[in-house]
């Protein structure tokens, strides 16, 4: 079920301009910003380079998804977060399930083997890419502790190895369990997410999580004494009365068919904020309907360095949703129908009867005069048709035993107890 929650969001309001009031950069008290980067570490491979298109692709596909799904409602979601989650998944599957799930994900014909280093080397290079932002990845993987030995040690080693992540199996039984694991959702966002796990199903044996937390400020902040109510229309014709914050400088922007796009560079610069106002008589819902990769290439690619008068709403949102009819939508089907996922990956020996429960993702963002601080998490539940039941041995009637040497099947003794002598 989706649940959202807002202080206020919205869109921008951009006037490009022929002079500056300011120069890019520098913040109201006179702070300079650091010195941008300007290029990546090294050269992304080309199955980094595959992963992002895929992932930028992967989200337009989603935002339209959720968009048709809740139209006129606020949507905040992390497609990097939901990509990661469900790719430590998808590694778990084999055969026709994980064929969908990586045409789904746009990873193409890409081979398992460089999905999993590009998703190492890309975790890697985010992570220490601006000094200036805190932006941090976290993986992690709990399973019930009595379906561990089901689990293919394989598959525990390589997500540790490939996603870095934590690894830990839990007595989902027991009353504590669900605070085990939103403890972690705590930690890994900086607690702006409290957790992501109500209550845990008989049927649940696996719970797969990514976490990813931003703050960043802006390279050039807002003065905030400038901030004041103004009145915002919404779609369907309402007039709302918000704060906008507004600033006047030379920063990256452009107009694409009719709309505009203005870029906000955080920290080093290496990090931004792409805002794109739909065209004049078009809705928000309309526009993310448009959009493309493509159309997103193009729009990024027009950007120039130009003065813009600039206001925007100072917002904080929350928002929550299930996932899983959205990636039906977009082919990954196999993954949810029990009897019919293939696991085998995961476990050899119930493979065959486990399948995707749900995804979900819970995320937070708050956007003021000094910057953003944003949190995500995604976590894919993964239930089995039939726990295997622990076995139960009493012999507390007669029995026959035996006496063996294993390796040879040689009996050595062989024997029956009717009856246990009491003396």
């Amino acid at each position: 079920m989706r649940r959202s929650a807002m202080t206020w969001a919205g869109v921008l309001v951009v006037t490009l301009m022929g002079s500056a009031g300011c120069r890019d950069g520098i913040g109201p008290g006179g702070r300079r910003a650091p010195a941008p980067i300007t290029a990546l570490p090294r050269q992304l491979t080309t199955g980094e380079q595959m992963l992002v298109t895929a992932g930028n692709r992967f989200g337009f596909s989603l935002l339209r998804e959720l968009t048709g799904a809740t139209p006129g409602e606020n949507i905040f979601l992390s497609p990097l977060s939901a990509s990661m989650a469900l790719g430590m998944t998808m590694h778990g599957t084999d055969g026709e399930t994980y064929d969908e799930m990586r045409t789904a994900l746009g990873f193409g014909h890409s081979s398992r083997e460089e999905i999993l280093r590009s998703f190492r080397d890309l975790i890697a290079m985010l992570r220490a890419l601006d000094p200036k932002v805190d932006f941090r990845i976290a993986n992690s993987i709990w399973y019930r502790h009595s379906f561990g030995a089901s689990i293919e040690s394989a598959f525990l080693n390589d997500a540790r190895t490939w996603f870095d992540a934590m690894v830990s199996g839990l007595d989902f039984a027991h009353p504590s369990a669900p605070a085990s694991i939103n403890d972690w959702v705590r930690t890994a966002t900086n607690g702006k997410i409290d957790g992501i796990i109500d209550r845990i199903p008989s049927e649940m044996v696996m719970f797969l999580l990514n976490a990813i937390y931003f703050k960043g400020d802006w390279r050039a902040a807002f003065d905030a004494s400038k901030t004041a109510s103004a009145p915002f229309r919404t779609d369907d014709g309402r007039t709302l009365s918000i704060p906008l914050m507004q600033r006047t400088d030379t920063m990256r922007a452009g107009v694409v068919d009719g709309r505009t796009v203005v870029d906000l560079g955080y920290g080093g610069d290496a990090y931004a904020m792409t805002a794109v106002l739909p065209r004049a008589g078009e809705t928000a819902d309309a526009l993310i309907a448009s959009m493309s990769p493509a159309w997103w290439e193009q729009a990024t690619g027009a950007l120039r360095t130009q003065d813009v008068q600039l206001a925007m709403p100072k917002f904080t949102l929350t928002w929550d949703d299930t996932l899983t009819s959205a990636l039906r939508s977009l082919g990954m089907r196999k993954a949810f129908q029990p009897r019919v996922a293939d696991f085998t990956r995961l476990s050899s020996t119930h493979g065959r009867d486990l399948y995707v429960s749900f995804v979900r993702q819970k995320s937070f963002v708050d956007v003021n005069e000094v910057g953003t601080e944003a949190a995500a998490v995604t976590v894919v539940g993964v239930g089995v048709v039939s726990l295997p039941q622990r076995l139960v041995a009493r012999f507390d009637r007669p029995f026959v035993f035996a006496i063996r040497e294993r390796l040879s099947g040689a009996i050595l003794f062989l024997g029956k107890l009717a009856e246990p002598p009491t003396g």
